[in-house]
């Protein structure tokens, strides 16, 4: 009997120059060493780690953001899955795909057109524009204010979760909160949320409107 090799494929979305990025990925080349799909660009490129501990480690690059997000999966959803996405952790704007080949492309395809409409309504002429300009960081008060304003309404409401207060997981009801502090701190790439008590903590990417606008629709903040 001959056992196939764990295969599954993965894509993701330049943030340079927009164009698709999709790839095979195995299970041999995979424990190997790093993996990384890079973009023919030449901007941008995925990387992937497969852990001893049986963990995939991803990061991906985002059409939204100026950073790239870190996920990590199990080695079963990563290989066992028909489709499985990664969303920007600020947005609802999908950024990775993994699973079968025709599915992965077809929401490859489907969020390109999400997105397209997200450029039209925003006046954005290109991908790269997502990202803005880093020259222009923090230079939009209305920016900053949306992002305060947010994080504000989160903290009146308990919806920052942190070490302190760990987001309920579904099962059973959440134990009282506990009175923390939460400072913010600008920084150049944005502000800075973070926990005094856990140091547990989350940058929101102040680098342009639609990021920050993006933010504006989260129902919580978790702080890592």
């Amino acid at each position: 009997m001959v056992i196939k090799p764990k295969q599954t494929t993965i894509a993701y979305r330049c943030p340079h120059c927009g164009e698709g990025v999709i790839s095979a990925v195995g299970m041999f080349s995979l424990s190997a060493d790093m993996v990384r799909l890079k973009c023919p660009c030449g901007k941008s490129e995925l990387e992937i780690v497969y852990n001893k501990d049986g963990k995939v480690r991803l990061k991906v690059p985002c059409l939204i953001c100026s950073a790239p997000h870190h996920y990590t999966v199990s080695e079963n959803l990563f290989f066992g899955r028909d489709v499985f996405v990664l969303p920007c952790p600020y947005s609802d704007v999908n950024i990775g795909f993994i699973g079968e080949l025709d599915r992965v492309k077809f929401e490859l395809s489907r969020t390109e057109l999400e997105l397209l409409q997200i450029l039209e309504e925003n006046g954005v002429d290109s991908f790269a524009a997502l990202q803005g300009d880093s020259e222009d960081m923090m230079t939009d008060p209305q920016i900053v204010d949306i992002v305060k304003f947010v994080i504000s309404e989160l903290e009146a409401e308990g919806k920052i979760y942190c070490k302190c207060n760990p987001a309920p997981n579904g099962e059973s009801a959440p134990a009282e909160r506990k009175e923390c502090c939460y400072d913010i701190e600008f920084t150049s790439d944005g502000i800075l949320v973070k926990c005094t008590d856990c140091g547990s903590s989350r940058l929101i990417p102040t680098d342009s409107s639609l990021a920050a606008h993006a933010f504006l629709h989260s129902d919580a903040l978790y702080l890592e």
